[in-house]
């Protein structure tokens, strides 16, 4: 009789793990059904999210959709405060995401407000090139004005380049993408320091830009006291 048996070892282990089974909510289950690999994109740019607000106190994401990423960036922060626009959606990630305890969902509108509580760090991926031209300087204002002094923000958009292998959904939503030049102004104008980084698929990279089909922008220290901005 054999001693060692790895099919048995392996059963045997499984019965140890939890049985457990998640809803991933409508946007990200779509893109798990349209193509699978997407999902380790999206992953990658949340864990880069994570990386660099690592250690804060209080973090506003802007536009969390239905939350996967978020969870995320909840590993390495105190508490995450997940906002967006479709309070449907919120509602549902509040009963659906209600495992992870440092966690909040709340409806905001950053066009037309900042939120009423200062907080150490914002993230927003695949937004703002959501958010039309005219409404950008109010809905960028907010977010500074949300900020600490020492804050930190960073912004994930499509670069405008690679717009053109973007299914037909993302295009139609597509009302403001950004090349490098005019994320960098974003960030000069708005911020004291600001830092631009390139994405292509989960390598994150400060390269040639112009080819990144991804594009990062890291700010620090908003310019909170130039209200005229």
């Amino acid at each position: 009789m054999k001693n060692n048996d790895s099919k048995k070892l392996w059963l045997d282990l499984e019965k140890k793990i939890p049985k457990l089974s998640l809803n991933l909510g409508p946007y990200t289950t779509q893109a798990y059904y349209d193509d699978p690999a997407c999902l380790s994109f999206i992953t990658s740019r949340y864990k880069f999210c994570a990386k660099m607000l690592s250690g804060l106190n209080t973090v506003l994401e802007i536009g969390c959709g239905d939350g996967f990423g978020g969870a995320i960036v909840a590993q390495r922060v105190n508490k995450l405060i997940c906002t967006d626009i479709n309070k449907p959606l919120l509602e549902d990630n509040k009963s659906r995401m209600d495992h992870f305890d440092n966690i909040e969902y709340h409806y905001h509108d950053f066009r037309e407000s900042s939120y009423p509580n200062k907080v150490d760090g914002v993230y927003l991926v695949d937004v703002i090139e959501h958010i039309f031209q005219d409404e950008e300087p109010g809905f960028l204002t907010n977010i500074v004005a949300s900020l600490n002094d020492n804050g930190i923000c960073l912004i994930g958009t499509p670069n405008i380049t690679a717009d053109k292998y973007a299914n037909e959904y993302s295009r139609e939503g597509h009302v403001n993408l950004k090349d490098h030049e005019s994320l960098k102004m974003i960030g000069e104008k708005y911020f004291y320091k600001s830092f631009m980084f390139g994405m292509n698929d989960e390598v994150v990279h400060s390269g040639f830009l112009q080819m990144a089909h991804f594009l990062w922008l890291l700010c620090v220290s908003p310019k909170i006291s130039d209200r005229s901005l």
